[in-house]
């Protein structure tokens, strides 16, 4: 399977801090957030991944190298000029032949991507958005307001329940001949597949999910990853090693040697 992750964006929600590094790399631990997403879609059986790079890319770029340290093969796509969530796809329309995932490369979830995509493929829709059920409480007084100006009901300070998009999705390739040569956001996208009579399924997950480019969900993060590292981190072969019978050694982690990123050694 093959994956394509969003990792093109300048972070302004964690400036400054994103203002030299990019979000993808920002740490979860002490591991970074696309690397804990790169382990867990090989876990799942991606083999491929193409990484859709803007902002600061030659650092993720020399981190990731080709992938082969995680057992992947791992290529990038530059963005010359901002093109919006979904813009950026379209330079791959005719090159995917197969269903796919797109994801966002700044999340900590423990999604099951492999059922993510039988639903997907069992469902015949063009693509699938993964949901998950998230409460946002108002610090306000809610008014509610008839046709006539009237104030009909007040709530003080509610809890609203909503279904948002999680940043993951299963598509097919007919999704992307329907992306414009500009800038164009996946909402826009989805909207425009409904339009068009296309069908777009929802796949909804009740495990754990954050997005750390909202300051709370980045401290949630890190505070879910020290108490239990093992949820998000796949406990099967370690990516990017061939293992003997018995071998239990994860993978070196990328290290700078002269100034410069590279991966690490492989074993012969």
């Amino acid at each position: 399977m093959r994956a394509i992750v969003l990792a093109g964006g300048k972070g302004t929600r964690l400036r400054p801090f994103t203002t030299s590094f990019p979000k993808p790399l920002v740490p979860i631990g002490d591991v970074p957030v696309l690397e804990i997403l790169l382990r867990q879609l090989k876990a799942h059986g991606v083999r491929h991944v193409t990484v859709l790079t803007g902002h600061l890319a030659y650092l993720i770029e020399g981190y990731f190298n080709d992938g082969s340290a995680w057992g992947l093969t791992i290529d990038y796509v530059r963005e010359r000029e901002p093109l919006g969530t979904a813009g950026p796809l379209r330079q791959l329309a005719g090159t995917i032949t197969d269903d796919f995932f797109v994801l966002n490369g700044d999340l900590l979830t423990d999604l099951d991507f492999a059922a993510l995509m039988r639903h997907h493929r069992e469902s015949g829709a063009v693509a699938t958005v993964s949901t998950f059920s998230r409460t946002e409480k108002i610090e306000l007084g809610v008014l509610h307001i008839g046709p006539t100006g009237d104030v009909e009901g007040y709530e003080e300070k509610p809890t609203l329940k909503f279904d948002v998009s999680m940043g993951v999705y299963a598509m097919s390739p007919a999704a992307l001949e329907r992306i414009p040569p500009r800038y164009y956001d996946m909402p826009t996208l989805i909207v425009d597949l409904l339009a068009a009579g296309q069908r777009v399924a929802s796949y909804r997950h009740d495990g754990r999910w954050l997005d750390i480019g909202r300051g709370d969900d980045y401290d949630e993060a890190n505070r879910l990853f020290a108490e239990n590292p093992d949820v998000f981190l796949p406990r099967q072969p370690a990516p990017g090693q061939a293992r003997t019978p018995g071998q239990t050694r994860t993978p070196d982690r990328p290290r700078r040697r002269s100034g410069r990123t590279t991966a690490p050694r492989r074993s012969r």
